[in-house]
């Protein structure tokens, strides 16, 4: 579990990913060596990381939710595999460790379902697949877990934000080669400095300075914070499928959005209009979730539950060292 100080580091994080050990101090009214070295344990003992992630529709990408069942000596294996491709976030096990759940990005044209039309299908471990369009985001992405946000006060977040400058001219729209770099840098580490971002994208630092700032003023851009949900008091993470009738869908999102325990809300195709991650303590505290606040939600028709045993894969790549690999396993 994290202390007073360990939360507040996460939450001023949350706020800005990029700000500086000195900024981050001053709010908190310690030194920036003390913040520093809290940083550095909790990289190296709780996995804490801050990833750049883009924003799928503005860089022109699809997002599924794909669901695989395989074997049980299989899936884990399928799971590894998953893990370490470039096209794939949060590779989740689940229902006992023959199911697999993964967010799979997707390019548009002929090459960009490759994972989706060719990989799984030939994947003879694999014996049920179904793979589900995100539609709209209802938490999630830049808007994190609400207990993870709840160390610091508003002033204090105020303190942590960076004035917006003026709207920037002749902004250049879409993303170029060299925004590609940034964006890949960001992915292994958000806090990459300046000096080594402009080396990734043979720029200078003062133009991936503002060229940064202008992708996360405008939303292209933003920044998430890694860590085991465990630390923060949830033992229990739990995928839930909801079924509700068409014309609530959007209030019930809305709706879902404001619950504390949800992490994730998120519309999707299929037969489910709606998928969730719960973050809970214990079983019985999910019991209460689902029987008590999510069953008062009205329009809600039809609800199924995942439990999560492992997390394999969050938000950012595998870490270096641990290989890439491309194809799934055969068998």
């Amino acid at each position: 579990m994290l202390d007073e100080l360990d939360r507040a580091l996460v939450h001023a994080l949350r706020v800005d990913g990029r700000a500086p050990f000195s900024r981050i101090a001053a709010v908190l009214d310690v030194s920036p060596q003390t913040v520093a070295r809290r940083y550095r344990r909790l990289r190296s003992e709780a996995g804490l990381r801050v990833v750049g992630l883009a924003d799928p529709h503005r860089a022109g990408r699809a997002q599924w939710l794909v669901r695989l069942t395989a074997g049980p000596h299989t899936a884990q294996r399928l799971a590894r595999a998953l893990v370490r491709r470039e096209d794939t976030a949060w590779v989740k096990l689940t229902s006992g460790g023959t199911e697999i759940t993964t967010i799979v990005a997707t390019d548009p044209g002929p090459d960009g379902h490759s994972l989706l039309l060719r990989d799984i299908p030939r994947t003879a471990a694999v014996t049920a697949v179904s793979a589900h369009c995100l539609l709209h985001t209802y938490r999630g992405g830049p808007t994190a877990w609400p207990v993870s946000t709840e160390a610091l006060t508003e002033e204090q977040q105020a303190g942590l934000r960076v004035p917006e400058g003026p709207e920037p001219v002749g902004r250049p729209h879409g993303l170029d080669t060299a925004d590609l770099a940034l964006l890949g840098a960001l992915h292994v580490d958000g806090r990459t400095p300046l000096g080594e971002l402009a080396a990734a994208t043979g720029r200078t630092p003062a133009t991936v300075a503002r060229r940064l700032a202008e992708l996360r003023a405008d939303g292209t851009v933003f920044l998430d914070v890694e860590l085991d949900p465990r630390l923060l008091g949830a033992g229990l993470q739990a995928l839930l499928w909801l079924s509700v009738t068409p014309a609530h869908v959007d209030r019930v999102g809305r709706a879902l959005a404001t619950h504390r325990e949800l992490a994730f809300v998120a519309a999707t195709t299929g037969p489910s209009s709606l998928v969730a991650l719960a973050l809970c303590t214990e079983p019985a505290d999910l019991h209460r979730y689902l029987t008590r606040r999510l069953g008062e939600v009205p329009g809600i028709t039809a609800l199924e539950s995942a439990p999560v045993l492992r997390t394999l894969k969050a938000a950012g790549p595998v870490p270096a060292g641990a290989g890439r690999v491309d194809s799934l396993p055969d068998r």
